[in-house]
């Protein structure tokens, strides 16, 4: 549902990547077929390595600190601002 709400709300038509860990819900026909539907590219941690999550979650938080402050005017400006963070 939060994926859906997500989809609706997205404002830019750019490329879109879903990070996920390994979970069952995430690894599902039914979801898979939700982000081939709307075009997301599904990625997800390699194996069942706890640590990947963690240090995925812990990129996130500093990605949000650092990047919330501001929006990115496209594709290359963001990349730079994470590239700088």
């Amino acid at each position: 549902q939060a994926f859906k709400q997500a989809l609706r709300k997205r404002c830019r038509r750019q490329p879109l990547v879903h990070h996920s860990d390994r979970g069952i819900q995430y690894c599902s026909a039914l979801y898979q077929s939700l982000h081939h539907r709307h075009g997301v590219q599904c990625s997800m941690t390699d194996g069942y390595d706890c640590y990947q999550n963690a240090l995925a979650e812990r990129i996130n938080g500093i990605l949000k600190m650092e990047l919330l402050l501001s929006s990115p005017g496209d594709l290359e400006q963001a990349r730079q601002m994470v590239d700088e963070a």
